[in-house]
């Protein structure tokens, strides 16, 4: 470890509250963690980190064990022996889309802490709801029809919000609580996200919220960088309650970077920080997630886990329902463009297993051997149709479908004549699950890319690949192919802390930035890619990529036909 400066970052996630703790060259020399069920499980009754309401659909954690887990990874790093009074500056991620309501005494109670009781024990009346809505709340679709449609149309809300409708968005659960609980919204003299909860808890006042968390909340008018007017109204109930909720949201963080104010007390009295250590923005875990490359405009990451997930930074806002966009969390003017699939890791290992098993451990072999055995779309020879389709073994959200298994064609050349009802072997879906996968990221991302030069046709710069599908050379291969990557397609590792690293980064950045230095100057340099990052593919394929090209408007077509028919 250096002598130098030391900065931490954490990720309150729905099980966990991690720390990290990094050197100026982003070293990492110190973790700590709060496992909610193994160290408070049997004290607040949750499984999972949450409660639920199933009834209601409702799904939230105590306020009360976010608190006891910042003593407790707090104290676990003074264990390790980690010199906390070495800490510059302290920043974080947390989940998006959770909230927390401070009663009128909160920020009282908040600026009044003593070092001789933990933080449970003295802020026991700072909170009107003693809960805090979790991102996997689905008790507000009656909420999300009435934001859908406040606009207009869900489109019309996207243009302005970055995304339609959604159960868990902040905006839906405000307006939820206020009718189902108004003493509640009564007594709630601020509301916090989850991430600026926390910044709030080590600032010893309510921070204001930050420019690419205010994004999850359906209420934040991204093109004109403030509340949307209309939207407060719907969620307010009311004209008359607009005035009184922009006064519980507060003022918006513009800036990611900076300090917002040194450490509390509290901190440095009872668990040693430097008085000097300052508090930087906090931001969801998303968007921390991108910092933890550092990701460039035109990089992608795809996260191949039990659902996918695809991440891109980039300057372009074209808004749309099935998507969301976010404002990037350091960089003005760019944003942060994601997709979320259910079907992923699952439906994959269901095309997977009605192939023969494997002689040997490895339970994907015959499925690789499968996809890299096929070629391109299933055209084995000049003539033969192309074979699309679309495998949902849950419910989808990007197409909306319900479960179920698509089969078409299409002429390879040009995707013209497209047929449903097309039959194949098992193995030939090995292929086409994995294309159909790629190819709908390529759908949605397409007009967000442009030309890396050379000729080259529009495509991501690079392409990193996380989770447990980063493993799989079958799968690597079809992602280069479809969606192209002019320097390839690299598997990522940080260890299972990105988002808390991207915190640590953040700080970083925002403490010894220098005039207009951006995040992606300052951590691009320090960055190391060795030990983190390996090459699995070439990515952009002449000849290959355009064949892709060529059957994008079928496959299209193809998502339009089948939700035409799912809706009569």
């Amino acid at each position: 470890m250096s002598s130098g400066p030391l900065y931490l970052g954490f990720d309150l996630s729905t099980q966990q509250l991690k720390a990290i703790v990094v050197q100026s060259d982003l070293q990492v020399v110190a973790e700590a963690k709060a496992d909610f069920d193994a160290d408070f499980g049997q004290k607040y009754g949750i499984k999972k980190g949450v409660l639920t309401n199933e009834k209601e659909g409702e799904v939230y954690a105590p306020v009360a064990l976010f608190l006891e887990a910042l003593d407790l990874v707090c104290d676990r790093l003074k264990e390790k022996k980690t010199p906390l009074d070495r800490i510059k500056g302290v920043s974080g991620s947390c989940q998006q889309h959770g909230s927390v309501y401070w009663s009128k005494d909160g920020e009282r109670l908040l600026s009044a802490l003593t070092p001789d009781q933990p933080l449970v024990d003295q802020l026991k009346g700072a909170f009107s709801n003693p809960y805090a809505p979790n991102w996997q709340d689905h008790s507000t679709q009656a909420e999300c029809d009435e934001f859908d449609a406040k606009l207009g149309t869900p489109q019309d809300l996207a243009n302005v919000t970055g995304s339609a409708a959604h159960h868990r968005f902040t905006g839906t659960q405000i307006m939820r609580i206020r009718r189902k609980y108004p003493d509640t919204y009564a007594q709630t003299a601020r509301v916090s996200l989850v991430s600026s909860f926390l910044a709030s808890m080590l600032l010893g006042k309510v921070a204001p919220m930050d420019i690419g968390d205010v994004c999850g909340m359906n209420l934040w008018d991204m093109q004109s960088n403030q509340w949307s007017e209309p939207l407060l109204e719907l969620a307010a109930g009311g004209s008359d309650g607009v005035a009184e909720l922009k006064k519980k949201l507060g003022e918006v963080r513009i800036d990611g970077g900076g300090s917002m104010g040194p450490i509390a007390p509290y901190f440095v009295q009872r668990h040693g920080f430097s008085a000097d250590c300052q508090i930087a923005p906090f931001t969801g875990d998303n968007p921390a997630t991108i910092l933890a490359l550092p990701l460039r405009p035109l990089d992608a990451i795809v996260s191949l886990g039990t659902s996918t997930t695809f991440l891109m930074s980039t300057p372009k806002y074209k808004p749309d329902p099935s998507y969301h966009f976010m404002n990037h969390p350091t960089t003005p003017d760019h944003y942060m463009f994601m997709l979320c699939y259910k079907n992923g890791g699952l439906a994959r290992e269901k095309i997977r297993d009605a192939l023969p098993k494997p002689d040997g451990a490895d339970t994907w072999a015959n499925f690789n051997k499968a996809v890299l055995e096929t070629p391109p779309l299933g055209v084995k020879s000049e003539g033969d149709r192309a074979k699309l389709g679309l495998y949902f073994y849950l419910p989808e959200i990007v197409p909306n479908l319900p479960a179920g298994t698509w089969r078409y064609s299409c002429n390879a050349a040009d995707g013209s004549d497209l047929q449903a009802g097309a039959q194949w072997d098992a193995e030939t879906d090995a292929r086409v699950i994995v294309e159909s996968q790629a190819l709908s990221m390529k759908l949605r991302s397409h007009n967000l890319v442009h030309s890396p030069g050379g000729g080259l046709p529009a495509q991501p710069r690079r392409i990193y690949l996380v989770g447990g599908g980063s493993l799989n050379p079958a799968i690597a291969r079809v992602v280069g192919d479809v969606l192209g990557a002019s320097e390839g397609v690299y598997k990522l590792d940080v260890g299972g802390n990105a988002c808390a690293l991207g915190g640590a980064y953040k700080a970083v950045w925002a403490l010894e930035r220098r005039g207009g230095e951006t995040f992606d100057e300052l951590i691009g340099r320090r960055w190391k890619e060795e030990g983190a990052v390996e090459k699995v593919d070439a990515g952009y394929k002449e000849g290959v990529f355009h064949k892709y090209q060529d059957v994008l408007g079928a496959f299209e077509k193809m998502e339009l036909e089948i939700l035409a028919q799912n809706k009569a």
